[in-house]
């Protein structure tokens, strides 16, 4: 029996796109990130980020709120309006802890929020948890492709018979 399309496919490496305007905690997060088995890519404001997501979208956004040009709010709404990269899981992370600034986040579409300071096993532990449900959902999704196609070549060659 061969293998599937979609379990010959190699793992390629998560990216995670980093954006906060502050030089200092853009570096606090990418070498909190050193030791996971990922790609990071550094962003200084929203519309960086976007520039970078519709070149080569990431697998996961850790994004800061409160930057000028574009807001956290602003970028995470448009990703998530965007049918493209509405399914890439943001994280906001972000020193703003009223509740009315949770209820815009949530608002705008984020997965997830991280407080700052930031803490670095919380930070590992939701990057961990939000990449597998990235991955397991773009298995299945692959998964949906393949087996819609084997459907399609089923029903082709069915129709081929009755001819």
């Amino acid at each position: 029996m061969t293998k599937s399309k979609t379990q010959q496919e190699p793992e390629k490496t998560p990216a995670i796109l980093v954006v906060d305007d502050n030089p200092q905690n853009l570096e606090l997060l990418q070498a909190y990130l050193e030791d996971t088995d990922c790609r990071t890519v550094p962003a200084q404001d929203g519309l960086q980020a976007l520039e970078i997501i519709a070149e080569d979208p990431p697998d996961l956004i850790l994004l800061d709120i409160m930057m000028p040009k574009m807001s956290g709010f602003e970028v995470c709404r448009r990703l998530k309006n965007n049918p493209a990269t509405a399914d890439i899981p943001i994280i906001m992370v972000t020193a703003l802890t009223e509740f009315g600034d949770i209820e815009r986040g949530i608002d705008s579409g984020t997965d997830d929020f991280l407080s700052k300071p930031v803490n670095k096993l919380e930070l590992l532990t939701r990057v961990k948890t939000m990449l597998k449900l990235k991955h397991l959902s773009d298995r299945l999704e692959r998964t949906l492709a393949y087996l819609s196609e084997i459907e399609k070549q089923a029903n082709a060659a069915k129709s081929d018979k009755q001819e």
